[in-house]
């Protein structure tokens, strides 16, 4: 296992992002699977899309072996300064409760739409009709 203790940036591993010369980060590890690219079952793109960027989510998601996992041990060139490695948000919906004033002026827009159309609608009729009815002798 190689690495030496090495830490790097996100803007140096990030530098390495062709097929020639590919690393990724997962689970705050540095690896370059330059030499791995070819033999990748998923092909080389995969991989060179996860390129400057923490590809964690991206490895676990796809459900890789054990046998995967114990392979970066021979591609490990260093750890990731998580200091410069961008904070994961999640998204937290609002409580369900909680209403902002913008749905509730579009709840109200949407009801009065839904009365007044069908009348619109219905006024427009009649009037047609009644315009081109013709009389009756």
């Amino acid at each position: 296992m190689g690495g030496d203790g090495k830490v790097f940036t996100l803007a140096e591993v990030s530098e390495h992002s062709s097929s020639q010369d590919c690393w990724i980060v997962i689970d705050g590890k540095v690896y370059d699977v330059t030499k791995f690219l070819d033999d990748h079952p998923g092909g080389d793109e995969v991989i060179l899309t996860s390129t400057g960027k923490d590809a964690t989510d991206d490895f676990e998601d796809v459900g890789h072996s054990s046998t995967a996992k114990a392979m970066l041990d021979e591609y490990y060139v260093g750890d990731i300064d998580s200091a410069t490695v961008p904070a994961k948000t999640k998204f937290v919906p609002p409580p369900p409760n909680q209403t902002t004033q913008s749905t509730q002026s579009s709840d109200f827009l949407i009801k009065i739409l839904q009365f007044l159309v069908p009348l619109l609608i219905l006024g427009l009729a009649l009037g047609i009709r009644s315009y081109t009815k013709t009389p009756s002798s």
